[in-house]
């Protein structure tokens, strides 16, 4: 553990104006207010925040950052609070270590909620200052070198994983690899210790027998590049084992066909001389096909900028690969947006460089549309893809997106609105579809109209974070449009029903009763099928006369709705529709599960149900737009649905008892019953019999065609 005179020292050599005596105080502070607590490993609690400061020593960070790393557990895990670290040590470092403080005092659902909830604010703290970030880095890499300790398996594999899905890609983003190497190597030795082991083994026996090897592939290169007149510092390394593992899975091939093991690092004083160096190697050595990569001219979006390539039959006839950079490119290759924070004596000038990465405010823009934390988890997940595609605008903007990405996350990358009207794409000049994927160096061209909506079908073909996230708010504004007129339609006509007319007034003053925190509310509650716009009628007028069951003004009036495994809301058993969408079967054809369906999208009633050989379908063969592909779920559940009957019986005594009689040994119920003609000796009739699926419906036709006084049974059609 680093000691007190060490860490100010640590922090004077690089920056030395930091105030000496806050860094005493922080230090003194911190070992006092977590006093005898202890660690999992048994060393005590302040032995945390102190390693935490060490690393970030390190990385050179100004004073204030390693104050906010030995103040940053004491507001969770003390009873000390932010108004006191603000009273003792000032605003900013009071900002600071909010911003990296969990939200341990907040009750939420679940865990996954808890852990979604504490990323989006660590989102919004690092967007105002990016040393929250690296201070939160730094903990997690503390922490997970220390996870070994942890004695709950499981706890250990979720804190591996999530260091894996989030930390990881967040230091690759920022562009400390040192950190995610780390991070990735830490976590993959807690998530498959057994690759992991093998690939160390190979490693540790390639290091033995390879130090003269990688010394005599420095010279050769040196004297090389030399020869062409440049002057490089030359130096090799091994690669990390999780990033060996993770180039075996992608490109399915075995440890010893890896090219890239073994990578060399040519520092050269300029521009110029990184491109004269690399025609020095190519002018010289086979080069490998698709290796080549210019970040030079085209940066990553983390900044880093180098040139590289792969060797076949380099020096010792071995495969290797070359980066080629400046000084001050290697600099921000290894320290990434921690270069930027070296000591400067303008604070500002630091705030403006902390806050240049594009990526970040994609990730804010994910927030604004996130409906809820786990929604903003899941796009940011995607929106941290390591492999990317980068493509350019008409004007030779630069726009990074995940490999896959369509013309879609290109629009949404560039604007919001660009993205909800996009109609077509021009791709190098090119009209290509939407779900077309981008490939390097592309010029997209996004053709827009204002009379365009995104269609949720973008959802299936978009990639990045921003884009689903985005898709998702507007379809579900929309349903949230769709739920508030039907509503209102059916509150106005079960008022009606009743003799009185519709006021908001009248449901102003029943919100508490109804548990809703509006009028539109309550419309939307009544579309969606949260409650009957009967309830409304009786919560308003208390001495209305309640109708059973079975009100007409449901949602869904054929097959009865039926609650999730939660409970919470009305669920259908359809695959292919938005979530929460309003349904409605078709009362012309009365679809049963085990029939092939459709839906048709109606304005302002959500999606109607109807088989897919209806008659009514001939009515939109002009707009297929307004199709959508559905299907039942395999398991539709056990709440019944109704099938309509149209039967021809014999003028007869018995013949109702008989046919009710049949149904209800094979399962059925008569759910309603109408005669449509009557004659002397025969008559016809309708009849809707609930039933569990098509299937079942059949059985009883079949059934009720064996009964002597029944000429036909046909399923009704309208």
């Amino acid at each position: 553990m680093l000691r007190q005179f060490e860490l100010v020292e640590r922090v004077t050599s690089y920056d030395s104006a930091a105030d000496e005596d806050r860094l005493n105080k922080a230090y003194v502070y911190a070992m006092k207010r977590h006093g005898s607590q202890r660690r999992a490993s048994g060393d005590p609690y302040f032995s945390h925040p102190i390693e935490v400061a060490g690393i970030l020593t390190e990385l050179k960070l100004d004073a204030d950052s390693i104050v906010t790393a030995l103040l940053h557990d004491v507001v969770e895990d003390t009873d000390a609070t932010l108004e006191e670290v603000e009273k003792l040590f000032g605003t900013e470092i009071a900002r600071l270590v909010d911003g990296v403080t969990k939200l341990t005092r907040i009750e939420l659902q679940s865990e996954r909620s808890k852990h979604a909830e504490n990323f989006r604010k660590l989102v919004v703290a690092m967007s105002e200052d990016i040393r929250v970030l690296l201070v939160k880095l730094a903990d997690r890499l503390h922490n997970m070198r220390t996870l070994r300790f942890i004695k709950s398996a499981d706890k250990r594999r979720r804190i591996a994983r999530e260091t894996a899905d989030i930390y990881a890609p967040l230091a690759e983003r920022i562009g400390l690899n040192r950190f995610k190497d780390e991070l990735e190597d830490l976590a993959f030795a807690e998530l498959n210790p057994d690759a992991r082991e093998s690939i160390v083994n190979r490693l540790e026996f390639l290091q033995s027998d390879g130090e003269d090897l990688s010394r005599r592939i420095i010279d050769r290169l040196t004297a090389d590049i030399a020869e062409d007149g440049v002057d490089a510092r030359i130096s090799g390394r091994i690669k990390a084992a999780y990033s060996i593992w993770r180039k075996m899975q992608k490109r399915n091939v075995g440890f010893e066909h890896l090219a890239d093991i073994m990578a060399f690092r040519v520092i050269v004083k300029d521009i110029p001389q990184c491109y004269q160096a690399l025609g020095a190697l190519h002018s010289r050595y086979p080069v490998m096909p698709g290796r080549i990569k210019d970040y030079i001219s085209t940066p990553k979006p983390n900044g880093y900028r180098s040139l590289h390539t792969g060797l076949y039959f380099g020096p010792e006839q071995q495969r290797i690969e070359v980066q080629i950079r400046t000084s001050e490119m290697h600099e921000i290759a290894e320290y990434g947006v921690a270069a930027h924070w070296v000591y400067k004596a303008d604070p500002e000038a630091r705030q403006v460089e902390g806050r240049q990465y594009r990526w970040l405010r994609e990730l804010l823009d994910i927030l604004e549309h996130a409906q809820n934390p786990e929604e903003f988890l899941e796009h940011t997940k995607l929106e941290m893809f390591q492999d990317q595609v980068f493509c350019f605008t008409p004007k030779g903007d630069l726009i990074a997106l995940p490999r896959g990405a369509t013309p879609i996350d290109f629009a949404y990358a560039v604007h919001t609105e660009v993205g909800n009207r996009t109609v077509g794409a021009r791709v190098n000049g090119r009209l290509l579809p939407l779900r077309h994927q981008l490939g390097n160096g592309d010029q997209v061209e996004i053709v827009t109209s204002k009379a365009q909506t995104p269609s949720p079908d973008w959802e299936n073909i978009a990639v990045s974070g921003k884009a689903k996230a985005c898709i998702r708010r507007f379809i579900r504004n929309e349903q949230r449009s769709q739920y508030l007129q039907l509503g209102r339609q059916m509150l106005e006509r079960a008022f009606k029903a009743e003799g009185y007319d519709y006021t908001e007034k009248a449901v102003a003053g029943v919100l508490k009763k109804l548990k809703q925190d509006s009028v539109e509310d309550v419309c939307i509650a009544v579309g969606q099928g949260h409650f009957t716009a009967r309830d409304v009628v009786v919560a308003v007028f208390p001495g209305v006369r309640e109708q059973a069951r079975g009100d007409k003004d449901k949602v869904v009036p054929i097959a009865r709705a039926r609650r999730n495994k939660t409970g919470d809301h009305f669920a259908i058993p359809i695959k292919g529709l938005i979530p929460g969408m309003a349904v409605h079967f078709a009362h012309c054809c009365h679809p049963l599960p085990g029939d092939r369906i459709v839906g048709i999208v109606t304005t302002g009633k959500g999606v109607t149900v109807h088989t897919i050989d209806c008659d009514t379908l001939q009515q939109f063969q002009d707009t297929p737009e307004r199709w959508v592909d559905l299907g039942w779920e395999s398991d539709p559940g056990e709440e019944p649905f109704t099938g309509r009957l149209y039967l021809t019986v014999n003028n007869e005594p018995g013949v109702l008892g008989g046919l009710s009689t049949v149904i209800g040994r094979n399962d059925g119920n008569i759910s309603n019953l109408k005669f449509t003609r009557r004659a002397l000796d025969f008559y016809e009739l309708l009849i809707d019999v609930e039933v569990s699926d098509v299937k079942h419906l059949t059985n009883i036709m079949a059934a009720l065609r064996a009964m002597p006084n029944i000429t036909s049974v046909e399923r009704a059609r309208g």
